[in-house]
């Protein structure tokens, strides 16, 4: 027979924590129980009841009973029975209840007055008929309740304190200052100790120039006594200037982890506070703490957030800004009366036209790095950098992979990268090739592949022409970057694209920009060469038209009308403001020549469109059957690239 097993020892599976803390919610109602019980339990407890006066004149006055009466601050009464008289049925029932067999001194019971003159009154009526030498004993006494009373004050005020410090603890838990209200001025940079820091300069490509000025600040140092001894003097600031994703943090993190000082990190932001004089006493508390550990560097990311200019925008924050007291303060602690030797001011912005004059002269911010969106050589060196983390199925040509992203960041090369780790994965392949890096690359700029998306055969053929007007119109011009490939599979919002190979240019001509106009303009050419009418599918061509209209009358000065001038604004002042840089007839003017720009170059494109109709046809069929025509499909189609009469403006 088996035995069935004994049960477990539920102490000994589930001991006893030591480290449990009572949680939060109890200690509340500790503090409230103890709020409400506390006072009475300071209040004497050895009376039995509280009687009325009918009860005390009948009851007690009348047996005779009562030993004495003690008049209590002036309202109450405490009533002591006799020893002989509680043995008595009336008494002896409600007293031995309380005491027991053991008969006590009191007070047994206690009545509340009203006055003591009235309850004099009363005793001096009910007592007329007795020798004044056997009345009631009378004493008064005046009792100090002062250690109640202040209880009774101390625990709500101590309720008080507790909530109070309670939610100003995760006030600055949100808004950061540290975990209790008297910390908000407190600075929340956080520290990296040498050593701390694991990326270098080996983990930043496409950075080559930036790199060489930073890595100055770190030999300097490393070994400051190679500058000073011919005189040179380490600069206070360096400021990184650079669109989103081009590196500016990751620099400052190989700065950290190669120039092995203390390290601080903060971004603009955590120095506003809602509270007023919060971000100036960051400001100071942080520049003390440094000032303890030199040599040391401070970086603060987007210091726009506390860099802007001051003044404008003063008649909407108010008189009293938090955000320009805490910029002086900035500007007083990078150069001022007191010097910071030793304390480097590492900063980053996308925004540098916000940033006020006083933060970006000689003496606080010295360097001025600006990093630009990498060219072809330097994004070939950044995918190398991701890459080298990847299980790859092949060679990879970074060459055939940067050539495929001009105008992308680092940031956007990166992700890139992780998007085809996670197609590589999703396809359950063992290793990344080079399909999945391409599909990559159209997911990042096109969107993912809607292969749910519903299209009728009639708006197919629509879109079909469409593309195939792009097409042809780029082929035959000469300016136009290179033709990858064409499709007709929706991604993203679109529901069709033309791929081209961008040519990486630093200066374009005249003739180019009215060809860029040409070939966004060919797929609405198309609709209505073929189907008599257009549709609503060159949205995103009209928009690209009309913003590149403009910037060649108003900024590239190729108008006639308006002549050399550019209404450019390069430092961002007119940003905000709500008066254009020019008068109403010149606004007219300008108006009347974007709309000439789009209809001169429409029908130009219409033109060459008509005179390669049986190509636009061909081209448009075949996408019709494959979907998708890549470069080799359309020299088949087109022959070599060549313009035999380019378009002029």
């Amino acid at each position: 027979m088996n035995k069935i097993p004994a049960a477990p020892d539920k102490e000994k599976k589930n001991p006893p924590n030591p480290n449990y803390k009572l949680p939060i919610s109890w200690l509340v109602f500790l503090l409230i129980a103890g709020f409400f019980l506390l006072p009475n339990l300071m209040t004497n407890k050895s009376v039995e009841k509280e009687i009325s006066w009918q009860t005390f004149h009948n009851e007690m006055l009348s047996r005779k009973a009562i030993e004495k009466l003690v008049i209590i601050n002036k309202e109450k009464v405490e009533v002591y029975i006799k020893k002989e008289k509680i043995n008595d049925p009336y008494f002896k029932k409600s007293l031995k209840k309380k005491y027991g067999d053991e008969a006590q001194t009191g007070p047994h019971y206690w009545l509340s007055i009203g006055s003591v003159e009235s309850f004099e009154k009363k005793m001096e009526e009910a007592e007329k008929n007795i020798p004044a030498t056997e009345r009631t004993d009378i004493r008064y006494i005046q009792s100090s309740r002062l250690f109640p009373e202040l209880i009774t004050w101390l625990i709500p005020l101590a309720l008080l304190f507790f909530f109070w410090n309670m939610m100003a603890g995760r006030m600055s838990g949100i808004g950061g200052g540290g975990n209790s209200i008297f910390n908000f001025g407190r600075s929340n940079a956080k520290l990296m100790e040498k050593e701390a820091s694991l990326t270098t300069f080996d983990d930043v490509a496409g950075l080559e120039e930036a790199e060489t000025e930073v890595k100055e600040i770190v030999e300097f140092l490393k070994a400051p006594e190679k500058f000073t001894k011919v005189g040179a003097k380490i600069p206070k600031g360096i400021i990184l200037v650079g669109p989103p994703g081009t590196g500016k943090t990751l620099l400052a993190k190989a700065v950290a982890g190669e120039a092995k000082v203390p390290f601080f990190s903060i971004s603009g932001s955590a120095f506003v506070e809602m509270f007023v004089g919060v971000g100036a006493s960051r400001v100071r508390d942080l520049f003390k703490t440094a000032k303890e550990k030199t040599p040391c560097i401070v970086f603060i990311d987007e210091i726009d957030a506390i860099g802007r200019s001051r003044g404008k925008g003063a008649y909407m924050s108010g008189s009293n800004d938090e955000r320009e007291s805490t910029l002086n303060q900035l500007l007083t602690e990078m150069d001022g009366f007191d010097t910071n030797s030793g304390v480097i001011v590492l900063a980053a912005t996308n925004r540098a036209d916000l940033l006020d004059p006083a933060l970006l002269r000689p003496g606080r911010f010295d360097r001025h790095i600006y990093l630009e969106l990498p060219n072809l050589k330097e994004r070939e060196a950044i995918f190398k950098v991701h890459v080298r983390s990847l299980l790859m199925a092949e060679e990879m040509d970074v060459h055939m992979l940067a050539s495929q992203t001009p105008g992308f960041s680092g940031a956007d090369i990166a992700n890139i990268c992780n998007e085809a780790a996670l197609i590589t994965a999703r396809n359950k392949k063992d290793s990344i090739g080079k399909t999945e890096f391409l599909e990559a690359i159209e997911r990042v700029v096109a969107g993912m592949e809607r292969k749910s998306k519903i299209i009728s055969p009639e708006e197919k053929m629509i879109i079909a022409y469409h593309e195939a007007g792009h097409a042809v119109a780029s082929w035959m011009l000469t300016h136009i970057d290179p033709l990858l490939k064409i499709s007709i599979i929706p991604r993203g919002k679109s529901l069709g694209a033309a791929w081209y190979m961008p040519e990486e240019r630093n200066i374009r001509s005249a003739s180019a920009f009215h060809e860029q106009l040409c070939a966004a303009l060919a797929g609405r050419a198309a609709e209505e060469i073929i189907f008599g009418e257009v549709s609503s599918g060159a949205l995103d061509d009209l928009e690209k038209v009309t913003k590149q209209a403009y910037t060649m009358v108003v900024y590239f000065g190729f108008s006639n009308k308006i002549g050399n001038i550019s209404f450019y604004d390069s430092t961002g002042q007119t940003e905000n403001t709500l008066v254009k840089p020019y008068s109403e007839d010149t606004g007219n003017i300008i108006d009347e020549e974007v709309r000439f720009l789009v209809a001169t170059n429409y029908e130009r494109t219409k033109s060459l469109l008509m005179e390669n109709k049986a190509l636009l046809v061909a081209v448009a069929e075949q996408l019709l059957k494959s979907e998708i025509l890549y470069k080799e499909d359309l020299e088949k189609l087109l022959g070599k690239r060549a313009t035999p009469i380019p378009i002029h403006a």
